[in-house]
């Protein structure tokens, strides 16, 4: 009996573990109140447009890092004072960069970015047809030596 009494308050605490370890491991929830609807779609498209620099590839409403709680604070304050979505990735832009941004701006920095996938769809492009057409020119006929040494190789291959 006393067995099954440990099992069950071993199993109790396992679940109750389980359960609350999720809680335990999250940072603390953030919560905003918004004047207007308006502002809060604000807010969740901004937070989800602009890129924690801290974090790789998260925005700042997913990462959980202290620079994205601060820049999600941040962003906050601007819309309560009235700034356009405009104004507020400027401002990020000249804090933190155009990385902040998911949608980095076409100037001399980052036309790498822009102009670099399409050219090397390009070069590849014509790598492969200059491939293809030095294959075409190229000699598929045999030499006379290269067709004595086939007939021999197969008139070998008949006799056994």
């Amino acid at each position: 009996m006393r067995y099954f009494m440990l099992c069950a308050y071993a199993l109790a605490a396992a679940l109750l573990w389980g359960a609350l370890s999720p809680l335990a491991a999250s940072p603390a929830a953030e919560f905003y109140e918004f004047e207007t609807a308006e502002q809060e779609r604000k807010f969740n498209q901004l937070t989800r447009e602009l890129r924690c620099p801290k974090c790789q590839n998260q925005s700042i409403a997913d990462s959980d890092a202290p620079l994205a709680m601060d820049m999600r604070q941040r962003v906050y304050q601007m819309i309560m004072e009235g700034q356009s979505q405009a104004e507020i990735i400027d401002f990020m832009k000249v804090r933190y960069g155009d990385f902040v941004h998911y949608r980095p701006p076409v100037n001399a920095s980052t036309i790498v970015l822009w102009v670099g996938p399409a050219l090397v769809i390009v070069l590849g492009v014509i790598v492969v047809l200059v491939q293809v057409r030095t294959q075409k020119d190229e000699e598929s006929e045999l030499s006379e030596e290269e067709a004595a040494r086939l007939a021999e190789v197969l008139n070998s291959d008949r006799k056994e």
